[in-house]
């Protein structure tokens, strides 16, 4: 762990020193991590442009004519944000001095370009041999398509995530959300944890390697052993469990709800409550009632007919049944619980003055549980080039004008 100026972060993490050279998504997302856990992240990006999720709206916020995208401010708080042109001297002799001092980098480029930039990971490692290095690609490093540009929804089709999302087999969906960035954001910070815990043993940085590819196998979950093991092809089939029933979106009067028979027991429990024999041909087992999913639904549907949603979510809630309802996202950051979670937080922003951000998802306790420790102090997130004045003169380097090489001082 490298010192780094006085701040007032705290958490787990606080005192490593992350540089983060990706855009768009996966890579800042693993960043913005790192920073709601207390390291300090500095945001590299390209001069006048930005991270390019900066121009990806609408929606558009705050004055016309400096338009901050809510997009950018999605995956980003708790940063700092400096420019460098990394085809100049200085731009590559301020990332020398900053490679020098990280616990940490990001970087998110197609294979090769950080090589034709000159920061292979050989030098990397040479400027600081404790440096832990997260590379994100699309499709992988290597193999035949290491070069194919990766974007999340390309994934998403590619890796199969579609082929089990949708009504059905000819309705092929992505997920509401860039669900391949993000997870590779995640499994990214999570190997770059572990090589720092490892780091803690050997005093040596290495090289952490995954792709938006690899992270959407590795959520295929009992779907990927249905293809490897069974020999079955998974398919769409909507709002329902293809492995257990009753477990879906079932209408009920004016609705719908959401219930989750995912036990024998709850079985009992459902099937008493709603007038349905549990031992009824064809849906005495689990096994039963996947195989008759249509005339399963149709009996549930016929009981539902006659409940309201919250009336029937109160019926099965009393009867012990894992149930819910289905929110749209206003009615979600309205949900008390949701605010009682830390899921909420308000941040200033330099521009749009107070606003509210999706807040981290990690709570953090003491021993006993009795105290709650999680960092609670957040920074919204940064305009572009807002702090470099500030990371130069900690470096000890001129402002905006030409820099010597680290060799050449």
């Amino acid at each position: 762990m490298n010192e780094t100026p006085s701040t007032s972060r705290t958490g787990p993490l606080a005192g490593y020193l992350v540089v983060d050279l990706s855009r768009a998504l996966a890579g800042p997302h693993a960043g913005m991590m790192f920073a709601d856990l207390g390291a300090r992240v500095i945001k590299v990006e390209t001069p006048v442009t930005g991270d390019d999720t900066r121009s990806w709206g609408p929606p558009f916020v705050g004055p016309v004519d400096d338009p901050q995208a809510t997009y950018f401010l999605s995956c980003n708080r708790n940063k700092e944000s400096i420019t460098l042109d990394l085809k100049s001297e200085d731009g590559r002799t301020v990332l020398r001095e900053l490679l020098e001092r990280a616990d940490v980098v990001i970087e998110n480029f197609r294979p090769g370009v950080l090589d034709r930039l000159g920061f292979p990971p050989a030098t990397m490692h040479a400027l600081n041999p404790a440096l832990v290095v997260l590379s994100i690609t699309g499709f992988g490093h290597d193999g035949p398509e290491a070069h194919r540009s990766g974007y999340d929804q390309i994934l998403q089709g590619e890796a199969g995530l579609m082929s089990l999302t949708g009504a059905g087999p000819d309705d092929p969906q992505r997920v509401g959300v860039p669900i391949a960035d993000l997870l590779a954001g995640i499994y990214g910070a999570f190997g770059t944890v572990a090589a720092l815990l490892q780091r803690g043993k050997t005093g040596q940085g290495q090289t952490v390697r995954t792709s938006l590819l690899a992270a959407l196998v590795g959520v295929h979950a009992f779907q990927g052993t249905r293809a490897t093991v069974a020999g079955e092809t998974p398919q769409a089939q909507g709002n329902h469990h293809p492995s257990i029933a009753p477990y879906g979106l079932f209408r009920c009067h004016g609705g719908h709800v959401q219930i989750s028979v995912g036990s024998q027991k709850l079985w009992q429990a459902f099937a008493t409550t709603f007038g349905i024999d549990p031992d009824r041909t064809g849906f005495a087992s689990n096994a039963d009632r996947v195989r008759n999913r249509a005339e399963l639904t149709a009996v549930i549907e016929q009981a539902f007919a006659d409940y309201e949603p919250v009336v029937l979510l109160s019926t099965l809630n009393a009867a012990g049944i894992p149930a819910g309802k289905v929110r749209n996202l206003t009615e979600v950051y309205e949900w008390d619980q949701l605010a009682s979670q830390g899921l909420l937080i308000n941040v200033d922003h330099d521009i749009l003055g107070s606003i509210s951000l999706p807040g981290p998802p990690l709570r953090f306790f003491t021993g006993n549980g009795d105290e709650e420790t999680t960092p609670t102090m957040h920074t919204a997130p940064p305009l572009l080039n807002q702090h470099t004045t500030s990371i130069r003169e900690w470096l000890g380097l001129p402002d905006n004008e030409p820099v010597m090489s680290a060799g050449e001082r």
